[in-house]
């Protein structure tokens, strides 16, 4: 079986692991002060707070702005459903955007028109590990005095523009789930240059504490223990090596998918880096089988794929009972989509033989 997703663990994160049991010190400490500010400096900005979920990360963002109660964020109906539920953590609502139709990203057109009193924040992702398009977002939002929290959780190293996502908001999220470019085994951390922020981040993850046993507002056990920023410590320094190499498998089946009839691997915009988190396709009407068809022929003959995602966010059963739906929500593209993407094995560990294969077996599904 070619595996979708296969964490690369070596000698060196074993031996950092060891390090920190023989040290005794496992919960959160000088390894993850160590892994912070290494990882601040990857990303180009003064503060990084880790946390132990990308989740965590994210409600850890929202909190530390100040969102709350009766605010609204605007955010994507198409990625994993934290993005969403970070916001209902807070109190606040969601309110849903579109995506493009290209790349499944935001669409930032309708934003602007999603603006009320009540919106506090703009919570784009960058799926996939494709950065939206910045440039646009802070416009609107410096135009109206709206936060930007990037949750960057699929796209550790992407750049837009010449500077890494996580840097160009006033937070940036990322997850360390195992799947991730990079991973912690479970783990999050939020990035800014805002010193504020970043205080009021580093007490709501350990439960509102300004000191030991001080607590001065409602806060969380967010925590990331030494052992998991052990691990992250190694997997950083080959962060951009292991995403150069998806960046080669994905250009080599962007070059041999455009050629079958009926599936069209997504866009890449100019001026950024796509770190393929994910390597995402779209099964078109003319294709001989459905998306769901040609997921379980690949499945049958050996190779792993997954569906990112097979309903908008706003169609799950939680926002349902929350009285959302078609008419509260207009994202059709975002519905459109999640009938037609399908994900491909990338990771490093994908040898050229097993692209190939992707291809052969590709070219002959339903024949």
């Amino acid at each position: 079986m070619i595996s979708i997703a296969k964490p690369e663990i070596t000698d060196k994160e074993f031996e950092n692991i060891k390090k920190v049991l023989d040290s005794g010190m496992l919960a959160q400490g000088k390894v993850v002060e160590e892994f912070e500010k290494k990882f601040a400096e990857y990303i180009g900005v003064d503060y990084a707070i880790a946390t132990n979920s990308g989740t965590s990360a994210l409600h850890t963002a929202l909190a530390s702005l100040g969102i709350k109660k009766g605010d609204e964020v605007i955010t994507t109906d198409f990625s994993f459903i934290a993005s969403a539920t970070c916001i209902i953590m807070q109190g606040a609502t969601p309110v849903f955007c579109d995506i493009n139709h290209d790349n499944c990203n935001i669409n930032v057109d309708p934003i602007e028109n999603l603006i009320t009193k009540k919106t506090r924040a703009i919570l784009p992702v960058h799926l996939y590990g494709q950065p939206c398009d910045m440039d646009k977002i802070m416009a609107i939002a410096r135009e109206h005095d709206l936060y930007v929290v990037e949750d960057a959780c699929q796209a550790h190293g992407a750049i837009y523009k010449n500077k890494r996502v996580g840097s160009i908001g006033d937070v940036g999220t990322f997850s360390f789930y195992p799947t991730k470019n990079m991973t912690t085994s479970e783990g999050g951390i939020l990035t800014t240059n805002n010193k504020n922020v970043a205080d009021k981040a580093r007490e709501f993850r350990n439960h509102g504490q300004s000191k030991r046993y001080f607590h001065d507002f409602l806060g969380y056990n967010y925590r990331m223990t030494n052992i998991a920023a052990a691990i992250g410590v190694a997997q950083l320094e080959k962060l951009d090596t292991v995403n150069k190499k998806r960046q080669e498998n994905a250009e080599f089946l962007n070059n041999e998918l455009q050629k079958i009839q009926g599936i069209t691997p997504m866009s890449v915009f100019p001026d950024i880096n796509h770190v393929y988190h994910q390597y995402t396709i779209k099964t078109e009407e003319n294709f001989r089988l459905s998306r769901d068809e040609l997921a379980q022929y690949l499945t049958d003959n050996g190779i792993g794929v997954g569906i990112y995602y097979p309903i908008p966010i706003h169609k799950q059963p939680l926002f349902k009972d929350l009285s959302y739906d078609d008419k509260k929500v207009n994202c059709p593209v975002a519905t459109m989509m999640a009938k037609k993407v399908l994900s491909l094995p990338i990771h490093h560990n994908v040898t050229i033989l097993d692209l190939e294969r992707i291809i052969e077996t590709i070219k002959n599904a339903g024949e």
